[in-house]
């Protein structure tokens, strides 16, 4: 009888101990440990997006980290596919753990993965133009007029949504929605899972995420931004949007005192973290939670 392949799934905010928890694992079972986060498969920035350490890299084996050039785009559908290449290749023996804080990615992994075709970075930095000064009500009435389809399983009109709606629909000529429909199926569908999300005390991670950034500006992550910075990027590359590029970039400038840079930098990353609970709230309300670390709840 063939052994059920497994796999643990650890979600959370950023700052709330997943890597720490996925390392303490692997290094008791031999798993190998899968990014789930959509800005630490970028080299450069291993300080800026809070990826493993070398030293923790050594202790387990990573994969997806730090493997993307700067200067591309990569996309789920291309992540979705980098996992499959390899869990393909993997001892089927082994455990396989997920984790990351990118909820996209997870749905893909569990639920299947829309195959959309790769849209041209122009047509979708010309859509975001075009609906910059559109109010809510505008934005849906806009994606009514050109995706009616897709327009109605929208409870809200939020900015990325509907870029990705219209530019979709003006590249293929396909609304959304008919890709939405033909789902690949989920590449751990049919495994033993163990599903977490870690869902420390908000004002323990508003905390941690203000210290961990002084640390990250003392540790190397001005340096990273230098360097990333001299590779002269297009703007609209996804690693270019990293928190703390901008602002230590201003740093670097003048444009602010670095203690500027770090409250600005701070308190988009407690934005991000809200944006990513309630993400985890809506989307996986089922899965159990955990406190900082993978902890059990007192």
């Amino acid at each position: 009888m063939t052994r059920q392949r497994s796999a643990v799934l650890i979600a959370g905010p950023t700052a709330s101990g997943k890597s720490s928890m996925a390392l303490a694992r692997a290094r008791d079972r031999g798993s190998v440990i899968i990014n789930a986060d959509s800005m630490q498969v970028y080299d450069t920035l291993r300080i800026v997006t809070a990826r493993p350490s070398a030293d923790d890299e050594a202790q387990a084996d990573h994969r997806l980290y730090g493997t993307v050039p700067a200067n591309q785009r990569f996309s789920t559908g291309q992540w979705l596919n980098a996992v499959k290449e390899i869990l393909d290749t993997l001892d089927p023996a082994r455990e396989a753990i997920f984790v990351g804080g990118t909820g996209l990615y997870f749905d893909a992994l569990t639920k299947g993965f829309a195959d959309v075709p790769e849209i041209a970075p122009e047509l979708t930095l010309q859509v975001e133009a075009e609906i910059k000064l559109l109010d809510e009500a505008e934005r849906m009435r806009l994606l009514l007029a050109e995706d009616p389809a897709t327009a109605h399983r929208l409870k809200v009109a939020d900015p990325q949504r509907v870029i990705r709606a219209l530019a979709v629909k003006r590249a293929t000529g396909k609304p959304l929605s008919a890709f939405q429909d033909d789902l690949q199926k989920g590449l751990v569908e049919d495994w033993a899972v163990e599903r977490y999300v870690l869902a420390p005390d908000r004002d323990v991670l508003r905390e941690r995420i203000a210290l961990r950034f002084e640390a990250m500006f003392a540790g190397g992550a001005v340096e990273e931004v230098r360097a990333l910075r001299a590779q002269n990027l297009d703007p609209s590359l996804p690693v270019m949007k990293a928190i703390g590029v901008r602002e230590i970039g201003d740093w670097l400038d003048g444009v602010m005192e670095r203690q500027e840079a770090i409250a600005l930098a701070t308190i988009a990353t407690q934005q991000y973290a809200k944006r990513q609970r309630t993400w985890f709230r809506n989307r996986m309300g089922e899965w159990p939670r955990l406190g900082l670390g993978g902890t059990r709840p007192t």
